[in-house]
């Protein structure tokens, strides 16, 4: 059982409300603009470090003849997406060596993984089980924007939990997170040195906003409660005898946010979302 990413940096509910957000169908127009995938298309999509597969939900949807296969480290993402997401195939594997024979896979794709794995063996083996003329996509956040509502501002107790924590930068160093971190310009030029072809990228910008009209009820609410996820599993990953009290201040006000919300008194807390997309080709 290998459970470090989930115990440790992200929760699986963390990764999994945050990334249904991310990758609504709202957005998938932003995607398919550099995705340049064939929606009709009986595509075979192995996706690298899914996690707990909400990204492999969303193309079950916007591709719905591929066959989609996710694979992550992480034994708790990968038990969850076995059981939530329906009609995608999930197993533990590791990205730099990957269970699949050559040339097997139409496309491959990741998203926020290529900063935690060395750069050689993770466009190597993409590039080994790609088919000739397959398409590598790779998604890497980009820094956005975000605005708290004066509501969300840290309870007393939630800062003391905090200032009496481990150090996280420790931790994430011990656990090689963001290892390998690259520039907007290192991004495309490591995926051509490592053999792929007609590489080319784009943004997607993802507004989360949920006092804005343009999303629905359920998809503010969904907004509101994701970064509740968040801000609880940040401090249970901690083990600390202090959590309880952390967690009772983290409820409170995002119950107080939910109020708010309910009665329409609008707080126009935003986060902006930035993901870099990367696509390059196999050598036919």
């Amino acid at each position: 059982m290998n459970e470090l990413w989930s115990q440790n940096v992200q929760g699986v509910m963390t990764l999994y409300l945050s990334r249904r957000l991310r990758f609504d169908d709202l957005f998938f127009p932003q995607y398919q603009a550099v995705f340049g995938l064939d929606r009709n298309a009986a595509l075979k999509i192995l996706e690298i470090g899914c996690g707990p597969g909400a990204l492999a939900e969303a193309l079950l949807r916007w591709y719905p003849r591929a066959i989609v296969t996710g694979i992550d480290r992480d034994s708790r993402f990968v038990a969850f997406a076995q059981k939530s997401v329906k009609g995608a195939a999930f197993l533990e594997a590791d990205a730099t060596a990957l269970p699949f024979a050559d040339q097997t896979f139409d496309v491959t794709v990741s998203n926020t993984v290529q900063e935690h794995v060395e750069p050689g063996a993770f466009w190597g083996e993409q590039l080994r089980v790609l088919k000739p003329g397959g398409v590598c996509l790779c998604l890497s956040a980009r820094k956005g924007l975000k605005s708290a509502a004066p509501c969300l501002e840290a309870a007393p107790k939630e800062t003391k939990f905090w200032e009496n924590a481990p150090d996280q930068e420790d931790q994430f160093a011990r656990l090689q997170v963001c290892r390998y971190p690259m520039t907007e310009a290192e991004l495309p030029a490591a995926m051509e040195r490592c053999g792929f072809q007609d590489v080319r990228t784009g943004y997607a910008v993802i507004d989360l906003t949920p006092d804005d009209p343009k999303y629905t009820a359920e998809k503010a609410l969904a907004m509101i409660e994701a970064d509740r996820q968040c801000d609880l599993e940040a401090i249970r990953s901690m083990r600390s005898p202090d959590e309880a009290a952390a967690v009772d201040a983290v409820n409170a006000k995002y119950d107080e946010r939910l109020r708010l919300y309910r009665a329409g008194i609008r707080q126009w807390d935003t986060t902006v979302c930035v993901t870099m997309i990367l696509r390059g080709t196999k050598p036919v």
